[in-house]
C-alpha cells in the first residue's frame, strides 16, 4: 500500500564507523562460499585500487547468493566493511536476495550500528514475513536505547497489520507517540492502515482527521480502509473529497477506488470510474485490468468484466482467475471451464486460486462431473496441493448435488485441518436437502470450533426451525447471546441517480414510504392474480401463517424493486444488493416480478448473482 523511500537512497547516507575484524568476518562465510568454478565478479587483480563506492556498485549487480558472498568475502580480506554504507548496503542485498541467514549474523556481528542498520534489517523480516524475529529486534532496538524513527516504525507497523496483531499495533503506537513521530505523514498513514486492516476502522478515521496533511498516499489508504471495513460508500464519498481538494488520484488510488466500487456494486459509480480512468488515459495493467474485472463483475456486468478482460494487453495468472471466478458466481459454469481450456492453451499456468474459481463455477452451475474431474487433476496434472478451501468447494459441490454421504465421506477422509468454513458448506447442503438426521454431528464440530461468525449459528438454527425443533433452535439462541453474538440484520442496496439507498425489513423511513408500500401492494395482488402464493416456510420464527405473511410482505428486497419500479426508466434493468443470502419466497417473487413488468431485475446476494429475465433465474433454481 505505501511507497516506502527507495532503500538505495537510505544507505548512502550515513557516515562511516568501525566494527568486527576482517578475520572474524571471513571466519563466518568461509563455510558457506561455494565451489570456485563460477566466474567472480572482482579479480584479485582489481581488488588493490578498489574504494566503497566501487563495492557498493558491485553489490547492486549480484544476481545470485554466491556473488553476494564472493563481494562480502572481498570487502572483508580488503578492510572496506569497517565502513558502515558498504556493510548496511552488503545488509541490504542479503534481506533482499531473501538470506535473512547471512543478514542475521553479519547484523549481530556489528559492533556499532546507525538507524539504517535497524531499518534494513526490521524491513527485511517483514518482507519476508518472519514477524516474530521483526518484533525481537524490534525490541532490541529499543532496549538498547535507540531511538525508533520514522523508517524502522513503519515495518514494524505492517508486521502488526499482516499479522492482525492489534495489541502490539497498540503499543507500536504508543511508542510513536513518546517519540514525537504522532505527526509524521510516514508513520501515521502506516498506523491508519494498521488499524483499518485490524477492522478499528474508527480508530483509522480518528488517526487520520488528525493529520495535519493528507497526501495521496495517506488518503488512498483511508479509501482501502472503508472498503476493507465494509463501508466502500465512505471510500467513494473520500474519493469525491480528495479530487475536490486538488488531488490526482494516480493508478495506486485508481485500483484502490475500483475495488471500493467493487465492494459498493454500484453500477453508475463503476462507469464513472471508468471513464476517469479513461479520460487520464491509464493502461489496463494487470493491476488495474484485473480490479476492473472484478468491480464489473460484481456490479452484475459479466459482459462489460469480460470486455475488461478481452482488452487487456497483458494478463497473468490472477487476471485469468479472477474472469474465471466472475463466471462462476454469476452461474455461468460452462463459460468459467472454456475460458480455462483458453488459459492452458495460452501456456498460463494455474494456480490454487484457479481451481477454487473453477470448482467454485462447477458447484454452482452443478457440474458435479466437471469438478471431480478438475479436484483429481489439480494435484497430478497442475502441481497444485488441495487446501481447505478446494476442500470445502468440492463437499459444497457434492452437497449441492444432494450427494451428502459423499461429501461427508470426502470430510472424513481429508488429511489437511478442517475449519468452519467446511461444516458450514456441509451444513448448507443439510439445509437444502432437508437432512436434518446429519445436522448433529456437524453442528457440534463446527460450533466446537468456537466460531465467532453469528451467520453460522443463524444457518444451524434455520436447519433446526424448518425442521419444527424449536428447544434446539432455543438452545442456539442462547449460545449466541452467551458468546455475545448478534444477528446480521439483513439489508438491500439500490443505486438511482447516483445514490444509494439502503432498505430493511418493513421499512419506513424513505421519503417515498408510501408509493414504496403502495407499489409493493399493486405488484403482489397482480402476483396473486398468477398464482403466487407466499412461501412462509422462508420465515423461520415459531408464530402463526398470518405473522409469517406479514414478514414475508415486507422484505428489504421487494421494498427495494419497489422503489426501482417507480424510480427508474421503463425497460432498464433494476439492480440490488443484498447482503445476505436471498430467502426462496423472495426468488420467486423476482422471477414473477421480471414476467409482469418486463424488468430484467439482478440480485447479488451473499453468494452469487442472480439474473432474473422473464420469468426465469440464471441459477436455474439452483442456488
Amino acid at each position: 500500500m505505501f511507497k516506502l523511500k527507495s532503500q538505495a537512497t537510505l544507505l548512502s547516507s550515513h557516515g562511516i564507523l568501525r566494527f568486527f575484524s576482517a578475520s572474524a568476518a571471513a571466519a563466518a562465510i568461509s563455510d558457506t562460499i561455494p565451489q570456485p568454478q563460477q566466474s567472480t565478479l572482482v579479480s584479485n587483480a582489481q581488488i588493490k585500487d578498489m574504494n566503497p563506492e566501487f563495492f557498493i556498485s558491485t553489490l547492486f549487480k549480484c544476481r545470485n547468493i554466491f556473488q553476494i558472498k564472493q563481494v562480502h568475502a572481498q570487502v572483508t580480506t580488503t578492510g572496506i566493511i569497517h565502513d558502515l554504507v558498504v556493510a548496511n548496503k552488503l545488509l541490504y542485498i542479503c534481506a533482499k536476495h531473501k538470506d535473512l541467514v547471512s543478514a542475521h549474523l553479519l547484523f549481530n556481528k556489528m559492533e556499532e550500528r546507525d538507524p539504517v542498520s535497524w531499518s534494513v534489517m526490521i524491513g527485511g523480516f517483514v518482507r519476508n514475513g518472519d514477524y516474530d524475529h521483526c518484533f525481537q529486534t524490534f525490541r532490541e532496538l529499543i532496549r538498547g536505547g535507540s531511538k525508533p524513527d520514522n523508517f524502522s516504525l513503519p515495518f514494524v507497523i505492517k508486521a502488526c497489520r499482516d499479522t492482525m496483531g492489534l495489541i502490539m499495533g497498540t503499543l507500536i503506537h504508543s511508542t510513536v507517540l513518546k517519540n514525537g513521530l504522532h505527526l509524521d505523514n510516514f508513520v501515521c498513514s502506516t498506523l491508519v492502515d494498521m488499524y483499518a486492516k485490524c477492522g478499528m476502522i474508527d480508530n483509522a478515521k480518528k488517526l487520520f482527521d488528525r493529520m495535519p496533511k493528507k497526501d495521496l498516499v495517506t488518503r488512498t489508504v483511508m479509501i482501502a480502509g472503508y472498503a476493507e471495513c465494509g463501508k466502500p460508500n465512505e471510500s467513494w464519498v473520500l474519493f469525491d473529497q480528495m479530487r475536490k481538494d486538488g488531488f490526482v488520484p494516480d493508478k495506486v488510488a485508481m485500483v484502490t477506488i475500483v475495488n471500493a466500487c467493487a465492494k459498493l456494486g454500484a453500477m453508475n459509480k463503476s462507469r464513472l470510474v471508468h471513464d476517469y480512468i479513461c479520460a487520464k488515459r491509464y493502461s489496463l495493467d494487470v493491476e488495474l485490468g484485473t480490479a476492473m474485472i472484478d468491480m464489473y463483475a460484481k456490479c452484475g456486468s459479466i459482459d462489460s468484466a469480460r470486455e475488461i478482460f478481452d482488452r487487456m494487453e497483458q494478463r497473468n495468472v490472477i487476471s485469468w482467475s479472477a474472469m474465471i471466478g466472475a463466471y462462476g458466481y454469476h452461474g455461468q459454469g460452462r463459460e468459467a471451464l472454456d475460458l480455462f481450456r483458453m488459459m492452458l492453451n495460452s501456456g498460463v499456468i494455474p494456480n490454487r486460486i484457479t481451481f477454487i474459481s473453477l470448482l467454485y463455477a462447477c458447484s454452482h452451475a452443478g457440474l458435479v462431473d466437471d469438478g471431480l474431474q478438475l479436484f483429481s487433476l489439480m494435484s497430478v496434472s497442475y502441481g497444485v496441493r488441495p487446501d481447505v478451501k478446494h476442500y470445502t468447494c468440492m463437499v459444497d459441490l457434492l452437497g449441492r448435488a444432494g450427494r451428502l454421504d459423499e461429501a461427508l465421506r470426502l470430510i472424513e477422509s481429508m488429511k489437511v485441518e478442517k475449519d468452519e468454513g467446511i461444516w458450514c458448506a456441509f451444513l448448507g447442503a443439510c439445509r437444502i436437502h432437508k437432512q436434518v438426521d446429519l445436522v448433529d454431528k456437524a453442528a457440534k464440530l463446527l460450533l466446537s470450533l468456537q466460531t465467532q461468525n453469528p451467520g453460522h449459528y443463524i444457518l444451524l438454527s434455520n436447519i433446526y426451525a424448518n425442521a419444527g425443533r424449536w428447544k434446539d433452535v432455543a438452545k442456539i439462541r442462547n449460545l449466541m447471546t452467551k458468546r455475545r453474538l448478534k444477528k446480521i440484520p439483513g439489508y438491500t442496496w439500490i443505486e438511482v441517480d447516483n445514490i444509494i439507498y439502503q432498505f430493511g425489513a418493513g421499512d419506513n423511513s424513505h421519503l417515498r414510504s408510501k408509493e414504496i408500500y403502495e407499489m409493493l401492494k399493486s405488484l403482489t395482488q397482480k402476483l396473486e392474480s398468477a398464482g403466487y402464493v407466499p412461501d412462509t416456510n422462508s420465515v423461520l420464527h415459531d408464530v402463526d401463517e398470518e405473522v409469517k405473511l406479514g414478514i414475508l410482505y415486507a422484505h428489504s428486497e421487494k421494498l427495494a424493486i419497489a422503489f426501482g419500479l417507480i424510480a427508474t426508466p421503463d425497460g432498464t434493468p433494476i439492480r440490488i444488493t443484498k447482503n445476505l443470502r436471498v430467502c426462496g419466497d423472495c426468488h420467486t417473487f423476482c422471477k414473477l416480478v421480471s414476467t409482469i413488468t418486463q424488468r430484467d431485475i439482478i440480485v447479488r446476494d451473499a453468494n452469487r448473482f442472480h439474473h432474473f429475465k422473464e420469468g426465469i433465474c440464471s441459477c436455474g433454481d439452483y442456488w
